[in-house]
């Protein structure tokens, strides 16, 4: 038997090269398949679609003929293709509600800003990435008050083998918040804007569609949640409501909050959650370990922070655990004698509540998840007043208000004026002449007490105007509730960004006091922020997304009054750093 050769030196070394070289050309691709990103398509069809609650049926717009609407369901990292098409006389938008959309500010929905609306017989496919983002979001209509049957939840699992910074729940569970109306909602708001006094209130609060037993005719339209003892359950709370804060609690229960608008937070343990339209909190439910002998009720309510009239009802859903009982006789007799045991919510205008309960949501901050990038120096400071004022109207109008005037809503005493072309099209195509201003002020031109006397002339100016942002600037805004017509919590939710909630307070905010309190170690990273019902909140975020974005209240009877303004953000010199055009089949106006 012969023995092998010894290889020469230089193939030896020719040979490890190649593997090295092989190596690093497959550990890209290794990478990407590990993370590998999905394309996930949806088609959503808006149709009407009759549906019966509190005793009268009523036709509503749907997708897909579903209230709500359908569940999105995708992970980091995943690209999203919704074709929308329209079925219904309407004009319609989407928006999906707390998305990055990072260079896809085309994909992100509200009317005349980033896009036109879809006609009668018109579609629209949203495209966008969810880069960085993990947790429960919502999707919504963005035009008019179309979004009160028009929402579903976007549930964004963390990217495969990622686990949760919490024990894995057995199950999880969207709970979303609505408000439902017996009235065509588009009617509501249509008689408001055009008599100028507020549009009627609704006549429910829903859980998952569903009223419950406390108001007529609903005790079968009921949400029922089914539980097996000893085991934890996610739930992704959502509220969708048009135009009220809630309170949320499960009798003889307690949660620990783990998320808020789609960002891990330092868990706590609370009875009550409050939640404002716009925003999204995950609470783990830990059932107790044997089936007790009871039901549980499960309770939404406002909270109210101002002096406008509210829809003073409670929607309520059942906890109910699965019995041991073998005997099917035994569990209906069980069922019957089960007592129901209600939750206690805090009063209707608890603010401390309020307060303290916000103070309590905090970055998770730790190795696995550190905390975010909170810009710790500024390039431009704003400071913004929001509230309520008075403005005219056409002498054809006869408004309850002294001299012919409605109440109306504004920032920094501007009202918004909804265009006519969208606002992202007329920014990048550099035609904005006619379109909008870019002089929004950056402060309010009159100082005043905010949340004090309100001045003698409380008229507001109105006008489409925006804040330009170069690319990268490092932004703190002051947002400061006013008390011109009543001091009223104001939940501001900006488009195309998370901000960080550096600080808060009540009455006027002090420049030179309370910035010194600010928390720049793990403050609330969000999307919507409710504005202390007479106080203010201080957000910082990095202008690090080309585009035009939109910020506004987030009760819709605000927005439709005029409580909104726009943030353009121009192009970086790199580019990823640039806008792309529109997709060929953006809506045309």
């Amino acid at each position: 038997m012969g023995s092998s050769l010894p290889a020469s030196p230089a193939l030896s070394m020719a040979m490890i090269f190649f593997a090295i070289c092989t190596f690093f050309c497959v550990l890209p691709e290794l990478a990407v398949a590990k993370h590998a990103r999905v394309t996930r398509h949806y088609k959503f069809n808006i149709k009407s679609q009759s549906v019966t609650r509190l005793c009268k049926t009523k036709s509503i717009i749907t997708v897909n003929g579903q209230f709500p609407g359908p569940r999105i369901i995708a992970r980091e990292g995943d690209r999203l293709v919704i074709k929308v098409v329209n079925h219904v006389q309407n004009n319609v938008t989407l928006h999906w509600h707390g998305i990055r959309q990072l260079r896809s500010g085309w994909a992100d929905g509200p009317s005349y800003i980033t896009q036109c609306p879809i006609q009668t017989g018109q579609s629209y496919v949203y495209n966008f990435t969810i880069i960085g983002q993990r947790g429960t979001l919502w999707w919504h209509a963005h035009i008019s008050w179309l979004r009160a049957t028009l929402y579903g939840p976007i549930v964004i699992l963390p990217k495969k083998h990622v686990p949760y910074p919490f024990p894995q729940p057995f199950k999880e569970v969207p709970i979303i918040f609505g408000e439902w109306w017996k009235a065509d909602t588009e009617t509501v708001i249509n008689q408001g804007l055009q008599t100028g006094s507020g549009p009627n209130v609704s006549d429910a609060y829903t859980i998952n569609g569903l009223p419950g037993p406390l108001y007529n005719c609903s005790a079968k339209d009921t949400y029922k949640l089914k539980v097996k003892p000893g085991k934890t359950y996610l739930l992704r709370l959502i509220n969708a409501a048009l135009n009220n804060e809630l309170f949320f609690s499960i009798a003889n229960h307690t949660f620990t909050v783990v998320e808020a608008d789609a960002v891990y937070v330092k868990p706590f343990n609370t009875k009550v959650v409050l939640i404002t339209p716009g925003q999204t909190t995950n609470v783990i439910l830990r059932t107790k370990s044997k089936s007790p002998n009871a039901t549980f009720v499960m309770a939404a309510r406002p909270y109210v922070s101002g002096p406008a009239a509210f829809d003073n009802s409670t929607t309520t859903g059942l906890l109910e655990y699965e019995t041991s009982v073998s005997s099917k006789h035994n569990k209906n007799k069980n069922k019957k004698k089960l007592p129901l045991l209600t939750p206690v919510l805090p009063k209707l205008n608890d603010t401390s509540f309020s307060m303290n309960y916000n103070k309590k949501i905090r970055s998770l901050a730790n190795p696995k998840f550190p905390s975010a990038n909170v810009p710790k120096t500024v390039d431009k400071n704003f400071f913004f007043t929001v509230g309520l004022g008075l403005t005219s109207c056409s002498k054809n109008q006869n408004c309850p208000g002294p001299n012919n005037t409605r109440v109306a809503a504004a920032i920094n005493n501007v009202s918004f004026v909804q265009p006519n072309t969208a606002l992202l099209q007329a920014h990048f195509f550099n035609k904005s002449k006619g379109v909008y201003t870019t002089d929004f002020p950056a402060n309010p031109l009159i100082k005043f007490n905010y949340t004090g006397t309100p001045p003698s002339n409380i008229a507001l100016s109105s006008g489409t105007k925006v804040v330009v942002l170069p690319f990268n600037t490092r932004v703190e805004l002051v947002l400061q509730d006013t008390s011109i017509i009543g001091a009223e919590s104001h939940p501001l939710h900006l488009h195309g960004f998370n901000f960080f909630v550096v600080g808060f307070g009540f009455g006027n905010f002090d420049p030179k006091n309370d910035p010194k309190k600010y928390n720049l170690v793990d403050p609330a990273e969000r999307n919507t922020v409710g504005v202390p019902s007479g106080g203010w909140v201080a957000l910082r975020f990095l202008a690090d997304n080309p585009g035009v974005w939109f910020m506004h209240c987030h009760l819709e009877v605000h927005t439709s009054w005029g409580l909104k303004m726009a943030w353009v953000v121009t192009d970086g010199k790199r580019r990823n750093q640039k806008l792309p055009p529109p997709p060929s089949d953006l809506p045309k106006c």
